[in-house]
């Protein structure tokens, strides 16, 4: 077993990266070469602005390689609490928003010519308990009557030919969401931008920033670049040098394993409907086949503010637990692959995008950014500009999380309370 992302591992590596000396002035630094800065990066290139992208590790080291790969429209909150806050009409478009992030994703592959397996799979959210089937039924509902007329319920009955396990009674089928290859999409897309123009320095972390002017300097160890704009797009690997951020972002474990690659046969008795896969629990899993028919199975598994081997190596056990409860003929199946990575939640588990100390930013998907990363980097893109204001999250405010300073120390208790409601509901 390697206790390496997949998706890094399978996929081609940037090869377009900026050599020399870190200098010069750009219209935008952008910061951290994830979905959401080459995204921004692209598209800021081709309307014929100079763009530096500053990438503390390589491209797509962080959450974009390090996911599930799964690209689920829908949020993932209740939509019926999601309609309690917002209201009908900014629910609906907060849950197009989701849509509207897919229908990117595909054209940019598509313009791009990126070779990444996408796929319009669906999505199947699976109830782990009767009661919530019915609550599935009933977001169901509200989302045909709203905003989504392609989602249908299937009973436990109907779920022998989408996935094969007697651990569910039923689930939400949501037709939109997709899947793809996320190693070689964002190598596709660095090298995008990289072409329309963009300057993208990998092995550069910001250390520090200072005024210039009407706009920044940025500093790193190889040297530094003064820009007009700056967006942040770090996510929860976002560090020292944006404190005002990082007390906003709680950098959450997601781990994973991927299986070797599976038969047809243990595929038709495992998950012959092949699409993204998640269950309705608190601290849940999710799970899909890879582009060469492996199971790539995550979770939370712990509540952890880390991700190294030896974190990976504890969750990967707790996985392999689960996976065997969901499908048991798989217990004993060879586990190729173990990774981790952070996810950036907030407190509400909704993004936040816009501008803030002096800074633009998006980030905060709290575990939704495959999906939704590329989109915000061309809606932060029009901002920056001032083409046009897209953001859906505009005007939400932000506040930081009390007592926390960038490490989570109270993940534990976090972790201890969703068990517990896990257990009664």
């Amino acid at each position: 077993m390697q206790f390496l992302s997949y998706w890094h591992e399978t996929a081609p590596a940037f090869a377009s990266g900026a050599q020399g000396p870190v200098q010069g002035h750009y219209d935008v630094a952008i910061v951290g070469a994830g979905f959401t800065g080459l995204g921004a990066a692209r598209k800021l290139a081709m309307e014929g602005r100079s763009v530096v992208v500053l990438e503390a590790r390589s491209v797509g080291f962080g959450a974009s390689g390090r996911n599930g790969g799964h690209l689920n429209n829908g949020v993932s909150h209740s939509y019926l609490g999601v309609r309690d806050r917002f209201g009908r009409e900014k629910a609906k478009s907060i849950y197009r928003a989701y849509d509207q992030a897919i229908e990117t994703v595909e054209r940019v592959i598509a313009d791009e010519g990126i070779s990444c397996d996408f796929r319009r799979s669906g999505k199947l959210k699976l109830a782990s308990k009767p009661a919530h089937y019915d609550n599935l039924a009933r977001i169901g509902a509200a989302l045909r009557e709203d905003v989504d007329q392609d989602v249908e319920m299937l009973s436990k009955a109907d779920l022998a030919r989408e996935v094969v396990s007697e651990a569910y009674h039923g689930g939400l089928l949501q037709k939109k969401s997709a899947m793809m290859h996320m190693g070689r999409y964002v190598t596709g897309l660095g090298e995008a931008a990289a072409r329309r123009g963009a300057v993208v320095f990998e092995n550069t972390a910001v250390t520090s920033r200072e005024a210039h002017g009407k706009g920044w300097k940025l500093n790193t160890a190889r040297g530094h670049v003064t820009a007009d704009k700056v967006l942040l797009a770090t996510g929860a690997y976002t560090d020292g040098a944006f404190p005002w951020f990082r007390r906003r972002i709680v950098p959450v474990g997601s781990f994973i394993i991927a299986t070797r690659p599976l038969t047809d046969a243990e595929i038709a008795s495992t998950v012959p409907g092949n699409r993204t896969y998640v269950n309705s629990r608190n601290i849940g899993n999710y799970y899909r086949l890879s582009p060469d028919n492996r199971l790539i199975f995550g979770g939370r598994a712990r509540f952890s503010g880390r991700s190294d081997q030896q974190s990976d190596a504890k969750s990967g056990k707790i996985l392999r637990g689960a996976l065997a409860e969901v499908f048991p003929h798989l217990a004993d199946v060879q586990i190729d692959y173990c990774w981790g990575g952070l996810v950036d939640m907030t407190a509400d588990r909704y993004p936040r995008a816009g501008e803030a100390d002096g800074l633009y930013f998006s980030m905060g998907y709290s575990g939704h950014g495959a999906q939704l990363a590329t989109h915000m980097g061309e809606i932060m893109a029009d901002l920056i500009t001032g083409r046009i204001n897209r953001n859906p999250w505009d005007g939400l405010p932000w506040q930081a999380v009390p007592f926390h300073t960038g490490k989570p120390w109270f993940l534990p208790l976090v972790g201890q309370y969703y068990k517990f409601l896990d257990l009664i509901r």
